[in-house]
C-alpha cells in the first residue's frame, strides 16, 4: 500500500478537512483538545454533524449510508478525524452492532435499526461479559426463554460500558442450556433499556471514573423479532463482531502524539548533566517506541490494503494485541516524564502542576483495561497462532 498520495487523494483529504473544520461542532472539539471524555450529548451532537455530511459510518454498505472508499481514502479519513479533534461516534452501534445487522439481520431489522444508529437517534451499549464470563465468554449464564412471541430474559451483565447512557443494548444470551457445546446454545438479542425489569448499577473504576456498569435483567420481556439471525447461532455473530472490534484500533496517530508530548516535556526536565532528553537510557527507550509504532503503523496499513469485502481479518488480532500494548507503554512513559507531578486527581490550578501531568496516572489506570476487553492479549495470541501461523 503506497504512502505517496495521488492528486485525487490529496483533493479527497482537502474535502474531508474542510468539512471537519467548518461543519463539526467546535464545542465538542474543545472537549477532545482538553483530553476529556465527551458526554452523551456531546457525542450525539458530533455524530449528528457527521451524519449530516454523510461521514458517520463510511465503512457501512453504501445503501445504508456508507462510502465506497479505497483503503487509502479510509486511512486519510481516519487520519483527518484524529488531526481535527473529532469525538468518536457511538462505536457500539456504528462499529460493532451495525456490521452484524447488515450481515445477518432481516430486511425489516435493517430498516428499523440502521438509520437510527447512523443518525444517533439510538445510543447503544454491549452486553457480553458477566461476573463469571469474561475472557471465557462462552460460559455466560444470562438466560432467554422463548414464550410465544417473546423471550423472557433473566441474568446479569458486567463491565457494561455506557449502559447508564444507553437507549438499547445488544447482548449474548443462553437460549439452549443443554447444547452439546456451550458456544452452540447462545443467541444474539437486542433489548430496549427502558423495558421493565432492566436496571443499571454503576461501577467506579480505579481511575475514579464512572464508565462501566452492572446491568440486571429480571423477567425482562423481549419481542422475538429482536433476535438477530438464528436462535443458538449467536456465537457466530459474536466472533464476527469481535473481529471488527479488534481491527478498529489501527491508526498510529495517537501514539505519535503521545510520543511527541513525551519528547517535548522531557526536554524541560532538568538533570545533573542536561535534560532528560540527554539521558542515553531514556533516548534508547524513545527509539524503541518509535520502532514499535512504525512497525505497528506499517502493519495496520498493510492490513487495510488487503482486507476484502469488509470481512474481519484475523490480522485484526495483531493490531489489537500490539496497539493495546503500545497504548500502555506510552501512558507509562508519560508518568515517568511527569515524575512527582503525575496525578490521579483533577488539576487544582494552584499547585503548578500542568494539565497533561495531572492526567497521567488517571490515563495510565484507565488503559489497564485495553489488553482485556475485546478479547484479552492471551486470546489474541491464540488466534494469531491458529488463524495466521497455523500452529
Amino acid at each position: 500500500m503506497s504512502l505517496i498520495y495521488t492528486p485525487e487523494e490529496e483533493a479527497f483529504r482537502a474535502e474531508v478537512r474542510t468539512f471537519l473544520q467548518n461543519e463539526y461542532p467546535e464545542e465538542v472539539k474543545e472537549v477532545i483538545r482538553a483530553g476529556k471524555r465527551p458526554n452523551r450529548e456531546q457525542m450525539i451532537a458530533g455524530q449528528k454533524a457527521l451524519a449530516k455530511g454523510g461521514y458517520a459510518a463510511p465503512k457501512w454498505p453504501v445503501e445504508w449510508g456508507g462510502k465506497d472508499w479505497t483503503p487509502m481514502q479510509s486511512f486519510i479519513f481516519s487520519d483527518e478525524v484524529l488531526e481535527n479533534d473529532i469525538a468518536p461516534t457511538n462505536g457500539f452501534g456504528i462499529g460493532l452492532l451495525a456490521p452484524v445487522i447488515t450481515e445477518f439481520a432481516t430486511q425489516e431489522q435493517k430498516e428499523r435499526f440502521l438509520p437510527a444508529i447512523y443518525n444517533a437517534d439510538q445510543y447503544w451499549c454491549q452486553g457480553f461479559s458477566e461476573p463469571e464470563a469474561g475472557s471465557d465468554l462462552a460460559s455466560l449464564r444470562t438466560r432467554a426463554v422463548r414464550d410465544g412471541d417473546n423471550y423472557i430474559v433473566n441474568g446479569q451483565k458486567m463491565w457494561t460500558t455506557e449502559a447508564h447512557h444507553a437507549d438499547w443494548i445488544f447482548m449474548l444470551v443462553r437460549t439452549d442450556p443443554n447444547a452439546p457445546k456451550r458456544q452452540m446454545g447462545i443467541s444474539f438479542l437486542l433489548i430496549d433499556m427502558k423495558t421493565p425489569g432492566v436496571s443499571v448499577r454503576k461501577i467506579r473504576l480505579m481511575d475514579g471514573e464512572h464508565e462501566v456498569n452492572e446491568v440486571f435483567f429480571d423477567n425482562v420481556v423481549v419481542p422475538a423479532e429482536n433476535l438477530i439471525g438464528e436462535e443458538n447461532k449467536g456465537w457466530t455473530y459474536a466472533k464476527f463482531l469481535l473481529g471488527n472490534e479488534r481491527g478498529g484500533m489501527s491508526n498510529a496517530k495517537p501514539f505519535w502524539r503521545r510520543l511527541a508530548v513525551a519528547k517535548k516535556e522531557a526536554a524541560k526536565v532538568q538533570l545533573e548533566n542536561g535534560t532528560l532528553m540527554d539521558d542515553i537510557l531514556f533516548r534508547a527507550r524513545l527509539a524503541e517506541l518509535e520502532t514499535k509504532i512504525t512497525a505497528f503503523e506499517e502493519t495496520a496499513l498493510r492490513l487495510k490494503g488487503t482486507s476484502a469485502d469488509g470481512a474481519p481479518n484475523p490480522g485484526g488480532s495483531v493490531i489489537k494485541l500490539r496497539g493495546t500494548e503500545l497504548m500502555q507503554e506510552l501512558t507509562a512513559l508519560l508518568i515517568d516524564v511527569a515524575g512527582p507531578n503525575a496525578r490521579v486527581f483533577e488539576n487544582d490550578g494552584l499547585s503548578g502542576v500542568e494539565a497533561w501531568q495531572s492526567a497521567t496516572v488517571h490515563t495510565y489506570l484507565n488503559t489497564r483495561k485495553v489488553t482485556i476487553f475485546g478479547g484479552s492479549s492471551e486470546v489474541q495470541r491464540s488466534i494469531i497462532a491458529s488463524a495466521i501461523l497455523g500452529l
